[in-house]
């Protein structure tokens, strides 16, 4: 049976469809499925910005094909890890959680990196142009050690 892995921003468009994209890349696809949903309903069925998949094709991941969609409570059914990107996103979604078996699935993103420092993978929407090649540098060093654990199981 496959692991599901759930990568969770704000919107859906900037920084869960790259963790989506990066992590699926190393990972084995039939062994485990990665998906990825924004916190918001600003953009369900919006393909990712402009700007994540230019990076994402610049480091050989075609993204292009995710669509935006919501989390929702079925998620913690669904998923066995839902990683956020951030503190704002976590809260947002711990708020969903029914009990402590659906809450411990959730973990800050960078926390992989930097544990228990709950640093946030900065939301590079209004931000500096390279600010999707330093958010996509993030994600994919998070990534490597995520897809190290879950190969390890």
């Amino acid at each position: 049976m496959s692991q599901k892995i759930l990568m969770v921003c704000l919107g859906n468009i900037c920084r869960s469809p790259l963790a989506e994209g990066i992590l699926q890349s190393k990972l084995p696809k039939d062994k485990f499925i990665v998906d990825s949903a924004g916190t918001g309903e600003w953009h369900v069925g919006k393909q990712p910005d402009s700007r994540s998949i230019d990076i994402a094709s610049k480091k050989g991941l075609n993204i292009a094909g995710q669509k935006g969609r919501q989390f929702s409570q079925q998620d913690f059914e669904n998923f066995d890890y839902i990683y956020v990107m951030d503190g704002s996103n976590y809260k947002d979604v711990m708020r969903l959680a029914k009990n402590e078996q659906q809450k411990s699935k959730v973990k800050l993103l960078l926390n992989e990196l930097f544990p228990g420092e709950n640093v946030d993978v900065p939301d590079p929407y209004f931000g500096l142009q390279n600010g999707f090649e330093s958010v996509y540098d993030m994600i994919d060093q998070a990534c490597d050690v995520i897809a190290e654990k879950l190969l390890k199981k």
